[in-house]
């Protein structure tokens, strides 16, 4: 009976992860989409397609799949039209939340979205009352620059456009103008950094602090908005 609990656990698990690799399969092939739909299906023309595509190879997306969404992304097959979607909110403890999702079905997405924030003790916010709160920046990342090459790259990185360049353990964190993301992606490469996303991102203009039983619901919430096939990105101005 052991056995075969642990081989239903197994194949419970497996299942699961079948069922998250598929949900960000859609989830890429939707940004191609999108991405050939806005400036066409050639990749050296497109850099918000090359993003998608770079995306799509990092999540070990097969070939085929991203083949076949720029095909739908050019017309050329009769599938469902996606859609960019932008929802603004208040979130517990003066917060705020952007919501951006790709969706084929604008009720279903907007529904789950509302669910998840009435549950959570959120609501949605009226147009542009929350995304002034944020700048909208380009930000790319990239592996840690060694100490010795730091001030030479940094340079090349600023007349590249880049504002900011913020470092973690692990990583460096380059934000610059949305007109400028190409070019930092470019300039990085060109600095032999191994670029490990570059994409438009909101940047909060002034965090806000929570206590934990607040940052524990906020959390919950965004995590649970993560979950959903339809939803790309959750960005907050919370600490």
């Amino acid at each position: 009976m052991s056995g075969h609990s642990k081989w239903s656990t197994i194949k419970h698990k497996k299942g699961m992860a079948d069922a998250k690799r598929s949900a960000n399969f859609t989830r890429l092939a939707r940004e191609i989409e999108v991405a050939v739909r806005a400036k066409g299906p050639d990749p050296e023309m497109n850099f918000q397609l090359r993003l998608a595509i770079d995306r799509a190879r990092a999540g070990n997306m097969p070939k085929d799949n991203i083949e076949r969404a720029i095909t739908r992304g050019s017309g050329v097959d009769d599938g469902s039209q996606v859609a960019e979607l932008l929802y603004e909110a208040y979130a517990p403890g003066g917060t705020a939340l952007i919501i951006e999702c790709l969706t084929d079905n604008r009720n279903r997405t907007g529904n789950e979205v509302k669910l998840i924030l009435s549950k959570g003790g959120a609501t949605f916010a009226n147009s542009g009352s929350v995304t002034y709160l944020f700048d909208q920046k380009g930000v790319v990342r990239t592996d840690l620059i060694s100490l010795d090459k730091r001030d030479e790259v940094e340079l090349n990185l600023i007349e590249a456009g880049a504002d900011e360049i913020d470092y973690t353990e692990d990583q460096t964190i380059i934000n610059c103008p949305i007109t400028e993301l190409s070019n930092i992606n470019d300039a990085a490469v060109l600095s032999e950094l191994k670029v490990n996303s570059a994409q438009m991102e909101w940047l909060p203009k002034i965090n806000v602090s929570l206590d934990d039983s607040l940052a524990e619901q906020l959390g919950g919430i965004i995590e649970k908005l993560e979950d959903l096939d339809d939803v790309t990105n959750v960005y907050t101005n919370a600490e």
